[in-house]
């Protein structure tokens, strides 16, 4: 099955606020960069696998638990967070992730910044082009 149809059909299965709130986070991504390519990863026996988004490199993982949407950013320590959108995995070297509630309201501009400036990462340039 192909990437974006396992995203749709995981976004199905969740069938609350995390797959609106999953949905929502995939249309903000394809926003920000309308070329972002999806991908499905790490399915395995003990797990359906994960929502993977990319361009010129892995942006960031799309993934779900009982009470947070996590997306986690694979450069997310080398991008600049104004709006403060990181609030998870803070202690790590290269990666950052957002967890985002059932009542969070996401600062959708604030994730588009962060999108592009991790695509532009992944060319080689700290500026993300408009």
């Amino acid at each position: 099955m192909a990437a974006s149809s396992e995203i749709d059909k995981r976004i199905r299965e969740l069938d609350d606020w995390r797959g609106e709130t999953l949905g929502r986070v995939r249309e903000i991504i394809k926003e920000a960069d309308p070329d972002v390519v999806e991908e499905w990863k790490w399915a395995k026996a003990t797990s359906p696998g994960t929502p993977v988004w990319s361009h010129n490199g892995g942006i960031c993982t799309g993934e779900t638990y009982k009470k947070v949407v996590k997306l986690t950013f694979f450069k997310g320590a080398s991008l600049s967070d104004p709006s403060g959108l990181f609030n998870s995995s803070l202690d790590g070297r290269v990666r950052r992730a957002i967890d985002i509630k059932e009542d969070d309201e996401l600062d959708e501009d604030a994730l588009k910044n962060l999108v592009r400036e991790a695509v532009a990462l992944n060319f080689g340039s700290a500026k993300p082009s408009a």
